[in-house]
């Protein structure tokens, strides 16, 4: 007599169909990220693109420090032709002036910083799209308020250094070592700490299991009608195309430019006017691939069609 067994399959257990839609549930936020830094890169290639953002914060980091350390501590200057320089002023800093020149870039005006949270709040399943909306504006402010905080620390991180050790570059290490601490990794785990409270406060843990176990929301499709608004979206993105081409082809200061740098190349030397001719260049090719890379993503939104299915996930009201 031959006794057989059979595996009960425990309740628990999750099927491979149930753990290919989580699994697409959280892949589908570091795919989102990886998007957003394309695009961040393409925008902010060309030096300065974000320029207002940069003059205000620069404007309020000078006021705040003359405020907070003293009248004449920080002056407002230009960068590049614009107010984005503030140069901190201390009898204990190294060199003639006594100054530290520090300005806003554009990585570090905290748009970055802005695009990574907003993305993580987007992409959060369960949430209706109102309290995302005011979600990402509340993040995007406090954000704003957190880079200006960290530029004015700068000050007294720099007297307290030059303090044991005054009129010697070296004491502005610990300034140096302090940005590079939070544009590496310090203001990221504020962001993913900020996000996690978020994502608490309007009871995401509960929502995100239950969306990865529904149907897709969205499907994507490659266009099959055309309309004329359409046909002209691609006419624009070969312009951009072309003129991404001819950007660099015709611009003098470009063109002469590569001629410095292939001079210094062949002699091979590094002045200052190695040095500019390589920013003029770097930047006319920076512009012209922003250019492509902006008309291609509008051909992909043309060409690519996005209809929404129909969504059985309950939102989270605004009042939860």
């Amino acid at each position: 007599m031959t006794k057989s067994t059979t595996r009960v399959k425990d309740s628990r257990d999750m099927s491979w169909q149930e753990v290919f839609q989580l699994s697409k549930s959280y892949l589908k936020i570091p795919l989102a990220l990886l998007f957003i830094e394309a695009v961040y890169w393409f925008i902010t290639q060309p030096s300065n693109t974000l320029v207002p953002i940069q003059i205000s914060e620069a404007w309020i980091w000078s006021e705040l420090t003359n405020l907070i350390y003293g009248e004449g501590t920080a002056t407002l200057t230009t960068n590049n032709g614009w107010m984005t320089q503030v140069n901190l002023y201390n009898e204990q800093f190294p060199g003639v002036l006594d100054t530290v020149a520090l300005y806003v870039s554009d990585e570090c005006a905290g748009v970055h910083e802005m695009l990574f949270i907003s993305t993580l709040i987007v992409m959060t399943d369960g949430v209706s799209q109102r309290l995302k909306l005011r979600s990402i504006a509340v993040m995007c402010g406090i954000v704003y308020i957190l880079n200006i905080v960290r530029l004015v620390a700068f000050y007294p991180i720099a007297v307290d250094s030059c303090a044991m050790d005054p009129n010697n570059p070296s004491c502005l290490n610990p300034v140096w070592q302090y940005h590079e601490t939070i544009y590496n990794w310090g203001f990221l785990l504020i962001l993913v700490v900020l996000w996690l409270a978020w994502f608490w406060k309007v009871g995401g843990p509960s929502r995100t299991l239950e969306a990865s176990t529904n149907q897709d929301k969205y499907k994507f499709s490659v266009r099959k009608s055309w309309s004329k608004i359409h046909f002209a979206i691609l006419a624009f993105v070969i312009i951009m195309l072309v003129s991404s081409a001819y950007s660099i082809t015709t611009n003098e200061e470009a063109m002469k430019a590569k001629d410095t740098l292939d001079f210094c190349s062949y002699s091979n030397i590094a002045t200052n006017q190695c040095m500019v001719a390589q920013n003029t260049w770097d930047n006319a090719i920076s512009t012209a691939w922003s250019l492509a890379g902006i008309g291609l993503l509008l051909a992909a939104s043309v060409v690519i069609k996005i209809d929404k299915l129909e969504d059985s996930t309950p939102n989270i009201s605004e009042s939860e």
